[in-house]
């Protein structure tokens, strides 16, 4: 009757959303290829990543949500250690040291790391109840739990990961509550914070940082990006030029097509209707997320889900603003669409993760 009652409360529509998402960022990788070739072979890549973060969010949903909150500190020592490793002896790709290797397997552990700081930090939230609103003082010890991570990742260099660590602590702090002083600090404390972000920084992030203001400044250089991209978009037209049919992307005048500017590709060839389509699917998967935090059945349930909530939302707000030249590129991938490993099975497992809360929302696990 209990695992009957599990499985009756499963979502869906949330699950149904990743899927089309998904299947749309195969078809789009796809038709990235151009005369290169390589790219079409990668949407081969995708289809089996894919297929493992099915796996890995059908594990995650048949562990209790609780069971992973008991071992949150665990967890937490787990992957700062190997965040180090990976510091010490990572593997080196374009100048950035993130991954690690395993026999034929290369992961990057700061996706990983993300969905451990939630659940580490819904654990501490939930150990650390308090009457009223959170002081500032209240979140030194959460702050040092996601600064500890984020800064081994930010000397990765990762900034983009390390940016949305940073916007998950935020949120997770607003859902339990903090009050108006506090958040002013929290928020003074971020700009503050700014030029000890840039020490990390590498000359191309600081680069890409300025051209922001005026990418024409340098065309050929840091601003190259943002320019190609807003001209896939713009080209688009309202209908779109068609599936494989997007100039920018075909020609490889468009970088990076097929992980950080996937929605320029799709824009282009899809047109503003399509991506307005593409853009509704994200907000439909969000706003069922909310209603997970809302409907939680525990203070920790609503915790993980907001933290994943954040984390997605922030991710596909601020991939659709870099590609349309509103935020700096800093790396920050399409959830379900952007090709790469590491991050897709991450996305997976955290979906599984609001799954696994929905699922139990209404059972009594005690």
């Amino acid at each position: 009757m209990l695992k009957y009652q599990i499985i009756s409360n499963f979502d869906w529509v949330i699950f149904g959303l990743t899927i089309i998402i998904s299947v749309v960022g195969i078809f789009t990788i796809y038709s990235t290829g151009g005369s290169g070739g390589e790219p079409s072979r990668i949407y081969i890549k995708q289809i089996y990543w894919i297929l493992y973060g099915l796996m890995a969010m059908l594990l995650i949903l048949f562990i209790d949500y609780h069971s992973l909150e008991k071992l949150a500190y665990i967890l937490y020592f787990v992957i700062i250690v190997v965040l180090i490793m990976v510091a010490v002896s990572g593997k080196t790709v374009s100048g950035a040291r993130r991954w690690l290797s395993f026999a034929q397997f290369t992961f990057q552990p700061s996706e990983l790391a993300k969905i451990v700081i939630i659940i580490t930090l819904a654990r501490y939230f939930d150990d650390k109840k308090i009457r009223g609103f959170y002081k500032i003082r209240d979140l030194i010890t959460p702050a040092i739990i996601v600064l500890i991570p984020a800064v081994l990742i930010a000397k990765q260099p990762d900034l983009g990961t390390a940016v949305v660590i940073f916007f998950i602590f935020i949120s997770m702090s607003f859902l339990i509550g903090i009050n108006i002083r506090s958040l002013f600090i929290l928020a003074g404390s971020a700009i503050v914070s700014l030029p000890f972000l840039w020490h990390f920084m590498k000359d191309y992030q600081k680069s890409r940082i300025l051209t922001l203001i005026n990418p024409q400044a340098d065309p050929l250089g840091s601003g190259y990006h943002i320019i190609q991209s807003k001209i896939a978009i713009g080209s688009g037209g309202y209908m779109g030029k068609g599936f494989m049919s997007g100039t920018q992307s075909q020609l490889n005048f468009l970088p990076e097509k097929h992980t950080d500017f996937i929605f320029s590709v799709f824009a282009e060839e899809m047109g503003f209707i399509g991506a307005l389509v593409l853009i509704a699917l994200y907000i439909i998967l969000i706003i069922k997320g909310i209603d997970v935090v809302y409907h939680a059945r525990d203070r920790s349930g609503s915790l993980i889900a907001g933290g994943v909530v954040s984390m997605l939302a922030f991710h596909m707000i601020f991939n659709i603003g870099m590609t349309t030249g509103m935020f700096p590129v800093v790396g920050i991938p399409l959830p379900l669409m952007s090709y790469g490993g590491s991050y897709l099975v991450t996305t997976f497992i955290s979906i599984g993760l609001l799954l696994n809360i929905k699922m139990r929302r209404f059972v009594d696990m005690g």
